[in-house]
């Protein structure tokens, strides 16, 4: 069995603050030169950002890819749609699940895996205040209850 490694080039941590993230989805992204050289630097953002499925295809809106250093006139634009590659099954189960019931397609990582970008998606329903709310009070009370632990100790 082969090891598979990953290099996280960017993480969505705001998206579990904000949605219940349920079912997950990798997929490729379309990238130019630019695009891939400063995604490989790390110069990636994904707070704001979301897929969506229009005509068959899946896109990734309002991710934020720096432009590049050294790229001149040849740069990209930094917050352009980009085409997400799925299987043909993947994007009907998506397109039916977004539109019947409510659910939001959201970005939560970018990563290189065996030398091309990847882009993991999660199927999330956005979370209410209270959910928030109950959310953070567990988190405190895990908090607490660790280092309780290792005052114990």
């Amino acid at each position: 069995m082969v090891e598979q490694k990953f290099k996280i080039l960017s993480d969505n941590r705001h998206a579990a603050h904000e949605y219940i993230l349920l079912e997950r989805f990798e997929a490729g992204v379309v990238l130019t030169g630019t695009e891939v050289k400063a995604a490989r630097d790390g110069k990636v953002q994904l707070k704001d950002s979301y897929a969506e499925v229009v005509d068959n295809e899946a896109w990734l809106v309002h991710a934020h890819i720096s432009p590049y250093t050294h790229g001149n006139r040849e740069n990209h634009d930094p917050v352009r749609r980009r085409k997400l590659l799925l299987h043909r099954q993947e994007i009907h189960k998506l397109l039916g699940k977004t539109r019947e019931k409510g659910l939001t397609l959201i970005p939560i990582k970018f990563y290189l895996k065996e030398g091309r970008i990847k882009c993991e998606l999660a199927l999330g329903r956005g979370k209410k205040l209270h959910d928030k709310r109950e959310a953070e009070r567990t988190r405190t009370q895990e908090a607490e209850a660790r280092a309780a632990m290792r005052r114990f100790r």
